[in-house]
């Protein structure tokens, strides 16, 4: 469980996902009603009551992995120190901040110790969300290229999120479940019988057959939903009554309903021709395109949208605010996989609204993604989203080819937003634009696809895949750089009620050890040598990723409990003052991964000046990463290093020389 649960994850800033193996499986039930995905027996939201609860770990074993993680990273001094630092705050602030916080988690026993603080990390952070939280994951392109036309697209993935709104608000959303076990209980008989479980005891039920169902709490955020812009914290708001799509095309705003008044999906044949008369509109961006100021940093943003909406424009933004989702639909082709990373991260900031929940980008071509605003989840419901939404809209398209749009009078159905600007909103939007620029004009990209062997090979080898991969970023860096660096993986804990994610610190003594094998005198060490080292990489990795997987690492608990040393006024304990802490904290490399037949490529910018942003993904018989750098870093040479780690690592695996 463990396993899976790290490593199917996608993150910038702490997402999480769902294992992509489960999510894209087979619908267990599928209702011939056109306005559903399917018709799960077992309520969405079946197991919710009974998950287990998050648990908050030892203090003494969170010093313990704290202090192994920064080993690697320190020398001999200032590890001395900051061990000093470490128990002198587990003997004391430590222990007393600790016990407030199991005692808080006792009076709020509906939510996890980390729920609270993590939504006022997000939501309390000023950087624009462009580049600093949104990421984004591209589809794979339809199998049938007849399918990918922009249009035809277009309207088929609308006509699919619409189902999977009208599937989950019904509850027949199949429940998320990791099945250990899925010959016992990913089956009809073990649904049958888990239905009439009740609420408060089903989650032990699945248990008893090795099933595990995750918490999808964070689902009925996807759809209606915004974050609006506030001094000093933003604010999530969900308009469920809201049954408009908001398109953008060219930096024009455009409304219509995709529900009808009884809360059925308007004909596809009309959505067909409402997107159709919205490309076929030639109006030009206009000279002061809106889009930009979602790109602003949120308190700049805060007073511009007050106002924005003081200035006659209210119903207008209710209208962005209120949509189902934004649906992007771009006047430029995909050239190849660096640009569709552009293009679907920041892509044109006069095309984007970068506050609602999830943006599905759609480009000439049919190439496609889902943008999405990080505060309200994590990767958990975008991925299933996203699963769902591919599999449907390939599967069961709602138009063909040979598709008419309906003959209906498209002027009247589609509404085009118009916004009333004076000077000081003009000006706003062009510093905007003039900041986004500067910003998105300074980020580059590349990525890196490795042929030799994949997954397959590596559990053949007796090896994680992912432990593997997390190693040639630590052989990389340290060839290009000559030094470890503070490294980050997300790892979901799905498998607790409103749990987040927990951090996997991949480097390590271990790492180090083999990193510095490889890149120093690799001539020095037998392969004999070099392949216990990997074994040695893989089990401890193996180690960290079911720690994490089980909300036992150290990260979220130290963030917890300096989040709470703040609110209750206390001084910063020394520890959290300590240049180490900051230092394992400054995530050079950022890295997540992720694998699903529905994605093509994901990818999200640096967390720091001097980072990597690093997406990955281990498939059956290769490994590829899509990685993006400020100029502070050559990502260039940064990929062709984890390439070189790669083939030197599967050198040893052949057992064939290593060449320094």
């Amino acid at each position: 469980m463990a396993r899976l649960l790290a490593n199917s994850c996608f993150w910038k800033g702490g997402s999480s996902c769902a294992p992509a193996s489960v999510l894209l499986r087979a619908y267990s039930s599928v209702n011939s009603d056109a306005d559903y995905l399917q018709k799960s027996i077992v309520p969405t939201m079946h197991f919710q009551k009974s998950l287990p609860r998050l648990p908050i770990p030892k203090l003494e074993d969170t010093i313990k992995r704290y202090l192994n993680a920064q080993r690697p990273l320190l020398d001999d001094e200032q590890f001395r120190n900051t061990e000093q630092l470490a128990q002198n705050f587990q003997n004391g602030t430590g222990k007393q901040l600790h016990e407030e916080l199991v005692l808080q988690d006792k009076q709020n026993k509906q939510t996890s110790y980390i729920s609270g603080p993590w939504f006022d990390m997000y939501l309390c952070a000023r950087d624009s969300i462009v580049l600093n939280s949104n990421p984004f994951m591209s589809f794979t392109p339809d199998p049938r290229t007849e399918y990918n036309d922009q249009l035809l697209r277009a309207t088929n993935m609308t006509v699919s999120a619409m189902r999977f709104l009208k599937t989950i608000r019904g509850g027949y959303l199949e429940p998320e479940i990791f099945h250990l076990n899925p010959a016992k209980s990913d089956t009809q008989r073990f649904r049958k019988l888990i239905r009439f479980v009740p609420s408060s005891l089903s989650w032990y039920g699945a248990y008893m057959v090795n099933a595990y169902p995750l918490d999808m709490s964070q689902y009925f955020r996807l759809f209606n939903s915004t974050r609006l812009p506030k001094r000093n914290k933003d604010e999530l708001v969900t308009h469920e009554k809201g049954r408009h799509l908001l398109v953008l095309r060219r930096g024009n705003f455009y409304v219509f309903d995709v529900l009808d008044k009884d809360g059925n999906i308007v004909k596809a044949s009309e959505i067909q021709a409402h997107l159709k008369y919205i490309l076929s509109d030639s109006s030009p961006t206009p000279e002061f395109p809106l889009g930009y100021l979602t790109s602003e940093d949120r308190n700049t943003w805060a007073g511009v949208r007050e106002e924005l909406v003081d200035n006659g424009n209210q119903e207008a933004i209710k209208k962005v605010d209120s949509a189902v989702f934004c649906l992007c639909l771009d006047d430029f082709p995909i050239r190849d996989r660096i640009d569709l990373s552009h293009k679907m991260l920041y892509g044109s900031g006069s095309n984007r609204w970068y506050d609602k929940s999830f943006s599905i980008i759609m480009a000439e071509g049919g190439a496609a993604a889902v943008n999405f605003e990080h505060s309200w989840g994590d990767g958990v419901a975008v991925l299933r989203f996203q699963n769902e939404v591919f599999k449907d809209s390939t599967e069961r398209p709602a138009v063909s080819p040979q598709s008419s749009p309906a003959p209906v009078d498209s002027s009247k159905a589609v509404q085009k937003l118009t916004f009333n600007l004076n000077d000081s909103l003009k000006a706003a939007v062009t510093n905007a634009k003039n900041k986004f620029d500067a910003a998105v004009g300074s980020l580059t990209i590349e990525s890196m696809e490795f042929k030799r062997g994949g997954k397959e090979f590596l559990k053949a080898q007796k090896l994680s895949p992912d432990a593997i991969s997390q190693l040639s970023f630590q052989v990389a860096f340290l060839r290009q750089y000559g030094q470890t660096t503070a490294t980050y993986e997300s790892c979901s804990t799905a498998a607790f009620k409103h749990g987040r994610t927990e951090t996997i610190r991949p480097a390590s003594t271990y790492t180090k050890k083999c990193s510095e094998a490889f890149v120093k005198n690799p001539s020095k060490y037998s392969s004999a040598e070099l392949r216990q080292m990997l074994n040695e990489c893989s089990k401890y990795h193996g180690q960290l990723t079911k720690e994490a997987a089980m909300g036992q690492g150290f990260d979220r608990h130290l963030f917890a409990l300096r989040y709470l040393a703040a609110a209750k006024g206390i001084t910063l304990p020394e520890l959290f003052q300590d240049p180490a802490y900051a230092r394992i904290n400054h995530n050079v490399l950022s890295t997540s991964t992720l694998t699903s037949p529905a994605v093509q490529i994901g990818g999200f910018a640096p967390v720091v000046s001097d980072g990597f942003g690093l997406g990955y993904g281990v498939h059956d018989d290769w490994i590829g990463c899509n990685v993006s750098a400020y100029p502070a870093r050559d990502v260039k040479q940064f990929v062709q290093c984890v390439h070189q780690s790669l083939e030197d690592i599967f050198k040893v695996l052949e057992d064939k020389p290593v060449n320094k």
